[in-house]
C-alpha cells in the first residue's frame, strides 16, 4: 500500500459558496476548487476556518468531499479540516477523509471548553487517532488560539509527535505570533509547518517551513505561488510586501464576507455574496470600499 506523501506548498482553505436557501452550492464550489488548482495552489484545505466549516453539518462536509473527488480532484491534493468539539464527529470526518484517500487532515483541538489542559487535548487527539486506526492517517494540527482559544503548546506537540510519529506530521500555525511559529520551526526541524498567516510566509519558508495555508489563496494563489517558488531569490522581499498590500482592501472586515465580495466582483457572480449566519454580508458601503481598494492596489485576479 502506498504511503501518503508529505504535503508542501500553497494551500487554500477553500471558501464555501451557498445557494439562497443556505444549502451548499456544490457545483460552484467544485468549480472554485479546480480554479484554485490551475491558478497557483498546490493543494486545498476544504472545511477550514475560511470555509465556514463549523457552520456546516457532518453530512454536508462528507457529501461535498465525495463530490469533489468524483469530479476529478485528486484526494492526494486534499487536507480537509476534520476537527470538531465532539470526538465521534471528529472520528467520523477523519476516517472518511482517510478512506477517501486524502493526503492529510487538518485537526482543530476540541474548542468549546476553555482553560483545558494539555493532558485533555492530548487525550482527545489520541482518542481520534486510535479510533480511526488507519496507518494512512496523516494529521496536521491546527493551532488557531485567536479563534479557538485553545491550542497546541510546544510540549504538547512534542508529546503527540513522540506518541504518534507516523500520524502527527505537521501543523498550521494561525496564532498570529511569529515567536510561537519560529519556536515550532526551530524545535521541530522536519515537521511540516505551514504558516496560517501570509504575513509570515517568507520567514516560515526561510526557517524550513513547508508552505502556507492562507485565506487570501482564494483570490491570489498566483502571487502566493510565486513567493513559494522564488523565496530564495532577491525578488522574495518584494513579493512578500506585495502580498501584504493586496490584503489591505478587505483587512478591516471579516475575512469570509470580504473574500466572497472579491470573488463576486471579479466573477460578476453575486451568488458568491451569500454567507451562513452568524456571518453577515458586507453593507453596500463596505462592498464599494473593498472594490475601490482593489483598484487602488491593482489587484491581480488569477485567471485560468
Amino acid at each position: 500500500m502506498s504511503q501518503p506523501q508529505p504535503l508542501r506548498g500553497i494551500f487554500a482553505p477553500v471558501l464555501t459558496p451557498f445557494h439562497a436557501d443556505l444549502g451548499v452550492d456544490i457545483p460552484r464550489w467544485i468549480e472554485h476548487c479546480k480554479h484554485l488548482l490551475v491558478t497557483g495552489c498546490h493543494g486545498l484545505c476544504p472545511f477550514g476556518t475560511t470555509s465556514e466549516a463549523n457552520s456546516l453539518g457532518m453530512d454536508e462536509r462528507i457529501e461535498a468531499l465525495e463530490q469533489l473527488v468524483v469530479a476529478g480532484v485528486s484526494p492526494a491534493l486534499l487536507m480537509p479540516g476534520t476537527g470538531a468539539c465532539a470526538i465521534p464527529d471528529t472520528v467520523r470526518l477523519t476516517r472518511h477523509a482517510v478512506e477517501t484517500g486524502c493526503a492529510g487532515v487538518l485537526l482543530l483541538p476540541p474548542f468549546y471548553y476553555k482553560g483545558v489542559s494539555d493532558e485533555g487535548i492530548f487525550r482527545s487527539v489520541a482518542e481520534v487517532i486510535e479510533r480511526v486506526g488507519d496507518d494512512r492517517l496523516r494529521v496536521y494540527l491546527y493551532h488557531i488560539p485567536p479563534v479557538a482559544q485553545v491550542g497546541f503548546s510546544l510540549s504538547l506537540i512534542e508529546r503527540l509527535v513522540k506518541a504518534y510519529p507516523q500520524a502527527v506530521v505537521g501543523i498550521k500555525d494561525s496564532s498570529g505570533d511569529w515567536a510561537n511559529q519560529e519556536a515550532i520551526l526551530r524545535n521541530f526541524p522536519g515537521f511540516g509547518t505551514f504558516s496560517g498567516g501570509e504575513r509570515f510566509l517568507l520567514d516560515n519558508l526561510r526557517l524550513g517551513g513547508v508552505g502556507g495555508i492562507n485565506a487570501v489563496a482564494n483570490t491570489i494563489p498566483n502571487v502566493l505561488r510565486s513567493l513559494y517558488e522564488l523565496w530564495q531569490t532577491p525578488e522574495a522581499e518584494r513579493i512578500q510586501e506585495r502580498i501584504l498590500a493586496l490584503r489591505k482592501p478587505f483587512q478591516e472586515y471579516a475575512p469570509v464576507p470580504g473574500l466572497k465580495q472579491i470573488i463576486a466582483h471579479f466573477r460578476h457572480d453575486p451568488a458568491w455574496l451569500t454567507v451562513r449566519p452568524p456571518f453577515v454580508g458586507l453593507t453596500e458601503a463596505q462592498s464599494a470600499a473593498v472594490v475601490a481598494g482593489l483598484a487602488e492596489v491593482d489587484f491581480p485576479w488569477a485567471r485560468a
